[in-house]
């Protein structure tokens, strides 16, 4: 078990909920759905642009993981401590999942501006407690996806810091790094408004190019065919 946080740890460490008056509604909502699952082999756990597979990628959640056993842990908001904070707070608790699909870190980037090392701090520590509480589950760690629509705007440059230090956690036998966001630009690094309307969020569009992208590693992982 983890010993308890010392004071002077980043704040990116530091388990805690969000204030928000929605979100612990939601976190006993997502127990009650993870409970009444007769089993869990892939969950997503993450960010809004992870709890967005429930709006606007909804279909394409359906084709690609209707019928895989899949259950979505996305909070819109959270940065790396708010995730800490449900873990620890039993949202994967008695499952066993094949494979989670993990990308955070935008938002302590954005809301915070902290520093990469520190995001990556609160990374490998959800990467620590994943491996404690589902040791037999294979993580997909996804790097953090581009944002601001200029390659050398402050949060792309951070989010590609970030990204830099958290490929140095996969090991290729329990966590796996997968870098996709090429997808999501141009030849010249440019983000669009038709790829994300706000340069941060993926359009409904985006989510069928999301899925395609990360499939094959899924397959793998999951040891399945699908597409």
């Amino acid at each position: 078990m983890f010993s308890p946080h010392p004071t002077n740890m980043p704040l990116s460490v530091k388990p805690e909920p969000q204030d928000a008056i929605w979100w612990l509604p939601r976190h006993e909502e997502k127990l009650a759905e993870k409970n009444a699952m007769d089993r869990v082999d892939l969950v997503f756990l993450g960010d809004s642009i992870t709890q967005a597979w429930e709006k606007e990628g909804a279909d394409v959640w359906q084709t690609f993981y209707g019928s895989r056993c899949a259950l979505n842990l996305g909070f819109n908001g959270d940065r790396t401590e708010h995730v800490l904070w449900r873990l620890e707070h039993g949202e994967v608790d008695n499952i066993q999942p094949k494979l989670l699909v993990l990308l955070v870190g935008t938002n302590n980037s954005g809301h915070r501006m902290d520093k990469a090392k520190e995001t990556a701090l609160g990374v490998k520590r959800i990467l620590e407690q994943l491996a404690e509480r589902l040791p037999h589950t294979k993580i997909l760690l996804l790097a953090i996806f581009p944002r601001s629509a200029k390659p050398t705007q402050k949060l792309r440059v951070l989010n590609d810091e970030v990204n830099q230090i958290i490929q140095t956690y996969a090991d290729d036998k329990t966590v796996y790094f997968l870098d996709i966001n090429h997808h999501f630009l141009d030849g010249c690094g440019r983000l669009t408004s038709n790829v994300m309307s706000d340069f941060l969020h993926p359009n409904a569009n985006q989510y069928q190019i999301f899925a395609e992208a990360i499939e094959p590693s899924v397959q793998v992982l999951l040891g399945t065919d699908f597409l």
